[in-house]
């Protein structure tokens, strides 16, 4: 072992330290640095490795000097003070000698990590390796080849191969330099097909042979199995075809051998589709009963599952095929339920796990090519790809909450909670308990163990809080915390519980209003409006009308089960005249309302279809006024006087006046000029 000298205690002679102590061959004795609090003195002292200022009393104990302060004033100093016998070597030099001996040390690992690999890949083989150098001694002899020749490896690997192992034709092939290929051995217990082939090298000279050998004796045992199976298919086939009840026969592989008149009937699926194919070919829904039956050689009975292209619903009882004790295959009698069954509808999950809802939607599923709507798009996109707080303002049935799941699914918390909570469907002290949960004996009839919260269940996720504008003071104030500390503290808790929450918010409240009429805690608010996004409302984006209503007549196609088109242009011309105060929830409405006046024979929907006259004084069509105007007129018109009346009040300024009429500046300039307002 060499004992090692470390001069210097700064990045260098650290590196060197820390390289040196990974090394079995080497011992670091010490190491010397005028600094104290230089970085390799600490990590010796770490190592229990002796440190000091000089480096005099250390020569005689040491094989090697290793300089790494750099300074050739050092090197000097140590090179005439050191004694014959110890070498002198700088840093640069230690850190080279030092990689290449890392390097080396590498490659010898790798190398003989490799070869591990190599030789168990070999031996976890199922076909037999042996192969021979030029001189015919055996060099390779895998698990394989041991299990099949009865013969260890230690017996035979350095030993001539024609001597030790007889009936090996190694030896000829190394003579010929022919490979012989397919051959069919008898080793007496075992049959074998093998194949021996000559390595050469890059001169193409004869350097040695290798076999590569196989037992072949199942492979006759098996044909003699499928002649029985055969038998045994020939004899179900006349009582299988007889019956009404689908059955269905495969083997021990699972793989379909026979199937029954009746189970084409009920399954629409034919032999070409099912002879030679894995079981489960024909479920629709759930797991094969075959394969269970052949790994557990029980039958089972009365499993529900649908099957076929149409799905059927189906009841199986599947049973294992024995001859002599021995598994051939498995049996299965289908039961068409699909006619007869009852079934229960299960509750809303979102019901059930109190509003909490896995984010369905992204920002594919969001439809519009408006400029207003394509920035608040752009603008959610961005918000997603940060942890900041969202703010979500529109009127009603914009799509909010489409947007809130589209965030949450495009950001980093995708693979979290996604909750939602409707602030304005709670009273304010069940409110308090959903958002922040209740220890055991907080009120009469709290849970036993208390709850949690949504704050804590969505903890790594996503909390949507729509319709906050309606959230009551108190509860106000315990958000804003929350928000702030990112703690909660449980109804009637004292102990604050960290929670690591994204807020989406959500509202068609005037927010600016509501804090002027002491309804809206101005706090809350600007932690609110960190990214604030206005959805245009439907009369502001009439362009997006027509890609809504397709998309609906889409959605509605597959929910009714019709083939309706799309909508002619007369039917669009009438969407696009109404103002739709409902927004999209609305289109929504409209469309699914005139699919189902659509006739059977009918595969476009057109005026007649919509539903005009239910409408009251939402209509689509209303009749005209004595004045003559439309509703649209009549709805431009009180919009234009009141946009005109905020403005004279502000003076003009843009700014306030979008303030005051609860919309984003943007909006307020393309009113200005779809109405006509001088600015």
């Amino acid at each position: 072992m060499v004992r090692v000298l470390l001069v210097g205690g700064g990045k260098g002679g650290t590196a060197l330290l820390r390289a040196f102590h990974s090394m079995e061959a080497v011992r670091v004795v010490a190491v010397v640095d005028l600094d104290p609090g230089a970085p390799a003195l600490g990590l010796a002292r770490e190592w229990g490795i002796e440190t000091a200022a000089d480096y005099r009393p250390y020569f005689r104990g040491v094989d090697v000097v290793i300089e790494a302060t750099g300074d050739v004033g050092v090197y000097r100093e140590i090179d005439s003070a050191r004694p014959p016998g110890v070498t002198l070597v700088p840093g640069p030099v230690a850190e080279l000698l030092m990689t290449l001996l890392q390097e080396k040390e590498q490659l010898i690992h790798r190398l003989s990590r490799q070869r591990r690999e190599l030789d168990a890949i070999l031996n976890s083989t199922h076909d037999a390796m042996m192969a021979v150098d030029q001189a015919g001694c055996i060099t390779l002899f895998n698990a394989a080849a041991q299990r099949l020749t009865g013969l260890h490896a230690a017996e035979v690997l350095g030993t001539e191969a024609k001597t030790t192992i007889p009936n090996s034709r190694l030896h000829i092939v190394l003579q010929t330099g022919q490979a012989e290929l397919n051959q069919l051995q008898d080793l007496g217990r075992v049959k074998i097909i093998t194949n021996r082939m000559p390595v050469r090298d890059e001169d193409g000279r004869v350097v040695g042979a290798v076999a590569v050998f196989r037992d072949v004796t199942e492979l006759f045992g098996l044909a003699e199995e499928v002649t029985n199976l055969r038998e045994i298919q020939s004899l179900l086939e006349a009582i299988i075809n007889a019956t009404q009840d689908a059955i269905s026969v495969v083997d021990r592989e699972g793989k379909g051998i026979l199937i029954n008149p009746a189970y084409t009937r009920l399954t629409g699926l034919g032999p070409d589709d099912v002879i030679g194919k894995p079981a489960t070919v024909d479920i629709a829904e759930g797991e094969s009963m075959h394969y269970q039956v052949l790994q557990t050689r029980r039958a089972v009975k009365g499993v529900p599952m649908k099957v076929g292209p149409a799905r059927r619903e189906v009841i199986v009882n599947c049973a294992p095929i024995l001859v002599d004790g021995e598994l051939k295959g498995s049996v299965g009698v289908i039961h068409d339920i699909s006619e007869i069954q009852q079934l229960t509808e299960e509750l809303d999950r979102a019901k059930r796990l109190i509003r909490k809802l896995e984010a369905k939607y992204t920002f594919e599923d969001i439809i519009g090519h408006s400029p207003s709507f394509v920035s608040a798009v752009h603008l959610a996109r961005s918000a997603a790809q940060t942890p900041a707080t969202v703010l979500l303002r529109g009127e009603s049935g914009t799509g909010k909450e489409l947007f809130a799941h589209a965030i949450h699914n495009e950001s980093a918390r995708r693979y979290h909670q996604f909750i939602r909570v409707n602030c304005a469907a709670f009273s304010e002290s069940l409110l308090e308990s959903e958002l922040f949960g209740y220890e055991e004996g907080a009120f009469t009839g709290a849970k036993r163990g208390g709850k949690k919260g949504v704050f804590e269940e969505a903890s790594g996720g996503t909390l949507f809080l729509d319709e906050i504008g309606e959230l009551p003071l108190p509860t106000q104030a315990k958000i804003l915390r929350a928000i702030q500390e990112k703690e909660i503290v449980r109804v009637g808790g004292s102990r604050a519980i960290p929670v690591d929450v994204r807020i989406i918010a959500a509202t068609h409240v005037n927010l600016e209003k509501a804090i002027q009429e002491g309804r809206f805690r101005q706090d809350l608010y600007y932690r609110l409006n960190v990214m604030p996004i206005v959805l245009p409302p439907l009369r502001e984006r009439q362009e997006d009308i027509e890609p809504l209503a397709r998309q609906f007549v889409r959605k509605f196609n597959q929910d009714f089960g019709r083939q309706v088109e799309g909508l002619t242009p007369r039917a669009i011309a009438r969407l696009e005249e109404y103002s739709w105060p409902g927004n999209v929830r609305e289109l929504e409405n409209v469309i699914g309302r005139a699919m189902i006046r659509v006739g059977y024979t009918d595969t476009w929907i057109d005026t007649v279809h919509l539903p005009l006259s239910d409408l009251g004084a939402g209509q689509i069509n209303p009749e005209e006024p004595e004045d003559e105007r439309t509703l649209e007129d009549v709805v431009n018109a009180a919009e234009k006087a009141h946009i005109q009346r905020v403005l004279d009040k502000v003076n003009g300024n843009k700014t306030e006046a979008a303030r005051r009429l609860g919309i984003s500046v943007r909006n307020l300039y393309y009113k200005l000029e779809k109405l006509g307002i001088d600015p």
